[in-house]
């Protein structure tokens, strides 16, 4: 059994994504972060960095104690080694053609999305220059996945936990103001993931968890979210 612990985030999503693709066992123990509960103690023993997602896997490959892990890239790989599936396991080249582009994702994709999403959603005042930065960035990334994903169906050639991590940030494409006129690999990419069952009780996971995703544009979400009082931590 694997404890995952979550919030309807694109790196939540990661998770719940490869949980329900791969039929690994996992109970859900969420965690609000438009309410602070990343700050409690018990959660910051599992995941010091006070972020989600993190997970416990209670049998862990080695056969020890139960393993905590934190970063979703981390959790990702893990996974996808403990069920031998979505990351080639004996062949290096394939296997590091995945890991490259998950890297890429984690830092490229996660990042200047998310600078995306804070300047053009969550910011008290409007900051021009920081909107036109990220919001330009948001779009040369998209545009390097669009000509990875000519003549593949998937961003490392088979379905992988690349994909698995990319989809859950560039879905929020209309957020991160991008245009997918221009992109057409990356659309057709978009609606083929989206088709998948286990993708799709991954974000009805996410509906029953969390009904309402606009608290987190709250006041006291954003001080939460944004390490206003929480420097301690």
């Amino acid at each position: 059994m694997i404890d995952l612990y979550y919030w309807t985030t694109p790196n939540g999503h990661k998770i719940s994504i490869f949980l329900e693709e791969s039929g690994l066992e996992y109970q859900v123990k969420p965690v609000h972060i438009g309410k602070g509960e990343q700050f409690q103690p018990a959660f910051l023993e599992i995941a010091p960095n006070n972020r989600i997602p993190a997970i416990v896997d209670h049998s862990p490959t080695d056969g020890g104690e139960p393993l905590a892990l934190f970063e979703s890239g981390a959790i990702l790989e893990y996974l996808a080694d403990k069920s031998g599936q979505f990351l080639p396991q004996d062949d290096v080249r394939a296997r590091f053609r995945v890991l490259q582009w998950l890297y890429w994702q984690m830092g490229g994709v996660g990042p200047m999305a998310g600078q995306n999403h804070h300047f053009t959603r969550y910011a008290p005042e409007p900051i021009p220059y920081a909107i036109e930065r990220y919001v330009k960035e948001t779009a040369r990334l998209y545009g390097v996945l669009d000509r990875q994903l000519a003549g593949q169906d998937y961003v490392a050639g088979d379905y992988s936990i690349a994909d698995m991590a990319i989809y859950p940030w560039v879905r929020g494409w209309e957020a991160q103001r991008q245009r997918l006129e221009e992109l057409p690999n990356v659309a057709a990419w978009l609606e083929r993931i989206a088709a998948r069952p286990a993708v799709q009780r991954a974000y009805a996971l996410a509906e029953q968890i969390n009904s309402d995703p606009a608290a987190l544009l709250g006041p006291e979400a954003r001080r939460l979210l944004f390490g206003q009082g929480k420097s301690d931590h």
